[in-house]
């Protein structure tokens, strides 16, 4: 599963977008990538491990309190640095003058009617220099943007067809990060309090991206829209409307995700399984319908079959949930 951290802040955040994607090293990735503003769109992508990443990003100088970084698991194009997120928005002549490089944005998940879109972007002058299904959002975004990024999201995504989470900035609002999920997780991270000076607002696919950074998290809901801003947010639902959702305090411990004395991380999880089962079971008397929720005992009383679909490692667990029932 890919990866997403992004940041609203006064500080450099460079640093903490990087610990974000080592912390989400454990859901694999085959590409990695930063963008920021500073004084413009900036960026650093590599094919290789976080580490690289960072030495790219120190080596330039790359530095800005706005920015997102991603890591990706490669599904339209191949694992290459010009598929790698996130992706900028740029046109074709006189409009790629006007206006290079002015949405950055990263992308979880599938966008099914990426084929249609990218046909009607390219009939007004935006090229494609990916072959991902993402671009396709970001040319998207600014081609709606008319001086307000949270309305070109908006807009994008009423378009969209499929599974996202997106977060994304523009250089004409620089201290601004917008975001939205559907199909795909995103959480909202709050930071700094009331102090100006140190406010921050942060977006991330897992809350232990922000482990050490900030423990107060907002669960974002299916179809979520959100707008950052330096010390605080806004949240509107699928239809428009603002909402509030709770802040919880979570405490992500960052060893969690920590590959510690193991060769690889599958053999981390393969030795952690007798914790996570015991964590999991934790404080649960028996398993009885009601642990999936209210009413689920008439749904298995209605039950004459249960069909399991899998593959790989999965296709065992399914073996073994077919010798249970």
């Amino acid at each position: 599963m890919c990866g997403i951290v992004g940041a609203v802040s006064n500080r450099n955040i460079v640093p903490i977008l990087v610990q974000g994607l080592q912390r989400l090293e454990y859901r694999g990735y085959d590409s990695c990538g930063v963008a920021v503003y500073a004084d413009g769109l900036k960026r650093a992508r590599s094919t290789s491990r976080v580490s690289e990443l960072q030495q790219q990003v120190s080596a330039e100088h790359i530095e800005g309190g706005t920015g997102i970084a991603h890591t990706r698991w490669a599904t339209h194009g191949a694992p290459a640095v010009h598929n790698a997120h996130p992706h900028f928005s740029h046109g074709t002549g006189a409009d790629s003058a006007a206006r290079p490089g002015r949405v950055a944005l990263v992308h979880n998940g599938i966008i099914e009617n990426h084929d249609e879109l990218r046909a009607a972007l390219q009939a007004k002058g935006y090229v494609f220099s990916s072959q991902t299904d993402t671009e396709v959002i970001v040319h998207l975004m600014d081609s709606l943007y008319d001086g307000d990024l949270f309305e070109a999201l908006q807009g994008a995504v009423a378009q969209l067809h499929g599974a996202y989470a997106i977060a994304a900035f523009c250089k004409d609002e620089p201290h601004r990060v917008v975001g939205a999920r559907a199909g795909s997780p995103l959480i909202l991270g709050v930071g700094g309090g009331l102090d100006q000076d140190h406010a921050e607002t942060f977006l991330a696919s897992d809350a232990m991206a922000l482990a050490g950074v900030t423990d107060q998290i907002v669960y974002l809901e299916e179809g979520d829209q959100v707008d950052l801003q330096l010390g605080k947010y806004w949240i509107f639902s699928r239809d428009g409307q603002r909402v509030e959702r709770p802040v919880k305090t979570v405490h992500a411990h960052s060893g969690a995700a920590e590959l510690g004395p193991y060769r690889h991380y599958m053999q981390k999880e393969i030795f952690e399984q007798p914790r996570a089962i015991g964590d999991t079971l934790e404080g649960v008397a028996g398993i009885v319908p009601e642990l999936f929720g209210d009413g689920a005992w008439r749904t298995f009383k209605d039950t004459d079959s249960v069909l399991i679909l899998a593959c790989g490692t999965s296709y065992y667990s399914g073996c073994t949930a077919k010798y249970w029932l």
